[in-house]
C-alpha cells in the first residue's frame, strides 16, 4: 500500500487527471449540451464502465500490451478516433431530428444510447490504459499487499474522482443544454457544435502521440 506521502501525491495526480479535458469529459460535455442532464449522466455512467475495464486490465497486466506494442496502441487509437468522428457526423446529420428514427429498433436505440457510446468512447481511449499503467505502479508495494488488489483499489479511487468531475460537467452543461433545446434554432446550432466538437476530438486523438 502507498505510504502517507505517496497517498498525497497519488490523490493530487488523480485529481489533476480527473479535471484535465480528454475524450471522456469532452464527450460528456457534448452529450450534455445536446440532450440535457439525463443524457449527460448516462454518458458519465458509460465512461465509468469503460474506465473500470481499463482498471481491471491494468490490475491483470493486460494494459501492458498497449505500452509495449506500437501496433496495438495505434490500432486502438485509430479505432477510437474513427468512432468519435462517426458520433460527430451522426450528430450533425441528425441535427433537425427531435426523436429517434422510427425504424431504429431496440438494437439501434441501444447503439445510440449515451451509456453505450460512453463505454465505447472510454474503452477505445488507449491513453486511459497507459495512464493507469504509468501511474499506479509507483504506489504499489508487493511486499506489503498483493499488487493486483492495490492496483484495483487505486484505480477505483482515480475512477471515482473522474466520475465526480464528469458528473459536475454533466449537471452544469445539461442544465444549459436543456434551456438551449427549448429554442429550435439554438437546438440545431448546438447539435452542430456538439458534432464538430466530437469530430475535432477524434482528429486530436488520431494525431496525438
Amino acid at each position: 500500500m502507498p505510504t502517507a506521502a505517496e497517498w498525497a501525491v497519488f490523490l493530487g495526480t488523480a485529481a489533476l487527471f480527473a479535471v484535465t479535458p480528454g475524450p471522456g469529459i469532452l464527450y460528456v460535455l457534448a452529450r450534455s449540451l445536446r440532450g440535457g442532464r439525463g443524457e449527460g449522466v448516462r454518458s458519465v455512467a458509460g465512461n465509468a464502465v469503460g474506465a473500470a475495464v481499463h482498471v481491471v486490465a491494468a490490475a491483470l497486466g493486460l494494459s501492458a500490451l498497449l505500452a509495449t506494442s506500437a501496433v496495438a496502441f495505434t490500432v486502438v487509437k485509430i479505432a477510437g478516433a474513427c468512432y468519435l468522428v462517426y458520433l460527430g457526423l451522426q450528430a450533425i446529420l441528425r441535427r433537425h431530428d427531435d426523436a429517434p428514427a422510427p425504424s431504429a429498433g431496440r438494437g439501434g436505440r441501444w447503439a445510440r444510447s449515451p451509456w453505450t457510446q460512453g463505454v465505447l468512447t472510454e474503452l477505445l481511449n488507449p491513453k486511459t490504459a497507459l495512464y493507469f499503467m504509468a501511474l499506479l505502479p509507483h504506489f504499489v508495494h508487493p511486499e506489503t499487499a498483493p499488487a493486483p488488489l492495490v492496483f484495483l483499489l487505486l484505480g477505483l479511487i482515480a475512477l471515482a474522482m473522474a466520475f465526480l468531475a464528469d458528473l459536475a460537467v454533466a449537471l452544469f452543461a445539461g442544465g444549459l443544454g436543456a434551456r438551449l433545446l427549448e429554442n429550435p434554432r439554438w437546438r440545431v446550432r448546438q447539435r452542430v457544435a456538439a458534432g464538430l466538437t466530437m469530430i475535432g476530438l477524434g482528429g486530436f486523438v488520431a494525431v496525438a502521440e
